[in-house]
C-alpha cells in the first residue's frame, strides 16, 4: 500500500478545483456585470423619464405664466376703465354743483365787488377779486354765509391797489366751502 502514489490524482482535483474557482469566478463576474448594466439602463430611462417630466412642466409654468402676463394686463386694463368711469361719474355727478355754484356766487355778489380769479381744489374755494370799499367784501362775505351752498368764508388778504376816479379800489383773496344741503326727505 505504500506504493500508491496520490500525488498525481490530489494535483487533478486540486486543479478541477481551480478551473471550477475560475470559472465560477468569471460567471460571478458576468452576472455581476450584466446586474450593473441593467441596473445602469433602467436608471438611465427613469433619469431620461424623470428629464421628460421636468421639460413638460417647465412648458406648462411657461404657459400659466403667460396666462399671468395676460391677466395681469387685463387686470390693469380693468382697473384703468374703473377709474375712468369713475372720474366719468364724478363729473357728471358734479355738474349740476358747479352751475349752482356760479349761480349762488353770482347770486352773492354785490354790486361794486368783481371777481378776477375762481380756484377750486376739492369743496374748498379760493377767490380773487376787486372790490371798491371794505364794506363790500363784508356784504360779500355775510351773502356767502347766509347760503345754503356756500358756507365759512375767510378773507385772507384785503388791500388797496389802485384807484378808479375817485374812488380807491381794492383787492381781495377770500376762500370758502361749497355745501351739498341734504335732500329734505318726505
Amino acid at each position: 500500500m505504500s506504493r500508491i502514489n496520490l500525488l498525481p490524482w490530489r494535483e487533478a482535483r486540486r486543479a478541477g478545483l481551480q478551473k471550477q474557482f475560475y470559472t465560477t469566478l468569471v460567471l460571478v463576474v458576468v452576472v455581476a456585470g450584466l446586474v450593473w448594466y441593467v441596473t445602469h439602463l433602467h436608471h438611465k430611462e427613469l433619469i431620461a423619464l424623470d428629464n421628460y417630466r421636468i421639460s413638460y412642466i417647465e412648458e406648462q409654468i411657461a404657459a400659466v405664466d403667460d396666462k399671468i402676463k395676460e391677466i395681469q394686463q387685463l387686470e390693469n386694463e380693468r382697473a384703468s376703465l374703473l377709474s375712468r368711469m369713475q372720474t366719468i361719474e364724478q363729473l357728471q355727478g358734479n355738474r349740476p354743483l358747479i352751475v349752482r355754484f356760479f349761480d349762488e356766487l353770482i347770486s352773492s355778489l354785490p354790486e361794486g365787488v368783481s371777481v378776477t380769479r375762481v380756484a377750486q381744489t376739492g369743496n374748498n374755494i379760493t377767490i380773487d377779486g376787486l372790490a371798491q370799499s371794505n364794506a363790500r367784501v363784508s356784504s360779500f362775505m355775510r351773502n356767502l354765509e347766509s347760503s345754503d351752498w356756500l358756507a365759512n368764508p375767510d378773507l385772507k388778504i384785503i388791500q388797496q391797489s389802485g384807484a378808479a376816479g375817485d374812488r380807491p379800489i381794492n383787492s381781495f383773496k377770500l376762500t370758502f366751502t361749497q355745501i351739498i344741503p341734504a335732500a329734505p326727505t318726505g
